[in-house]
């Protein structure tokens, strides 16, 4: 049966107890994320998971609070790894392959006098020989591949499709993904409006997990039309006829009175389960399913 981890439902503010987004799926023996955003490695391990697990990444967009842990999690899977992980595939929209050389690229990357030590002092390739790898140790390699809306991959028992979203064109460009598997389907937004083109993606789904960052009242007082607040999230939940939705980067929605206060609002317009999305949750998912 298929997991769905909250590893960061928080937004660029960080509190206490949110910062950042990013989510995993496990569905059969493969495991998905979806956004890479502050401290998502060290949350993956402690939810206990390992970033050698992880194959495919995907990135909604490049705003900092969903992508700035990738050279860290690139980093770690690489050297805590003994070369017999499976290669680890990246898709986002524009800029995810100029980042990744970026972080990467011996001659340019911001992170190769990192990798170049390690392919060659001593002290970390006996480090690296006592987990199982074999000499000559070789660079971090993998792919990275920008991507628009349609089909994005595949893998055993699943496959992704994306459509655009809308948020802050045309500085960056803005994905939501869908997994449709054996064990069900996904959508995760990542940051948009409520537009026609997430409500498509979203049609039937089992889990929506969609950003929420305010109470419809506050949204319209400070003028926050380029996302979406608690109605919008309902109103395109029920149009699509989600089962589930996941409410995430909402940390002014958190916390006791002001969550009560937008599940209620979410309520009105929205007839299935309703979660708030918690750092370092497991979203329930038993019973959703019908074989």
């Amino acid at each position: 049966m298929s997991r769905l981890f909250i590893l960061g439902s928080g937004n660029p503010v960080p509190s206490a107890e949110r910062f950042g987004s990013s989510y995993v799926l496990r569905v059969g023996d493969e495991y998905l994320m979806f956004d890479c955003g502050p401290a998502t490695t060290y949350k993956l391990v402690k939810m206990g998971m390992s970033p050698t697990q992880i194959d495919n990444l995907f990135f909604t967009h490049h705003h900092f609070d969903h992508d700035v842990d990738y050279p860290c999690f690139l980093l770690t899977r690489w050297d805590t790894g003994s070369s017999h992980e499976n290669r680890l595939s990246v898709f986002g929209p524009a800029l995810t392959e100029q980042l990744t050389e970026r972080i990467l690229d011996e001659q340019t990357g911001a992170y190769a006098h990192d990798w170049i030590a390690r392919i060659n002092h001593p002290l970390s390739l006996s480090a690296y020989t006592s987990r199982g790898g074999v000499l000559p140790r070789v660079p971090p390699s993998l792919d990275a591949t920008d991507v628009g809306p349609g089909p994005v991959t595949h893998g055993k028992g699943w496959e992704v499709v994306s459509a655009l979203a809308e948020h802050v064109e045309p500085w960056l460009d803005s994905l939501a993904y869908r997994v449709d598997s054996d064990e069900g389907s996904f959508v995760f937004t990542g940051d948009t409006t409520p537009c026609e083109s997430v409500a498509v993606l979203a049609k039937g789904a089992d889990v929506l997990v969609f950003c929420c960052v305010g109470i419809d009242e506050k949204m319209r007082k400070e003028s926050l039309n380029y996302m979406c607040g608690t109605s919008g999230a309902g109103e395109l939940a029920e149009r699509a006829g989600a089962k589930k939705l996941v409410l995430v980067h909402n940390t002014s929605v958190g916390g006791h009175g002001a969550m009560e206060r937008a599940i209620a609002d979410v309520a009105r317009v929205y007839s299935g389960e309703i979660i708030m999305g918690e750092e370092l949750m497991e979203v329930p998912l038993q019973g959703l399913f019908v074989p």
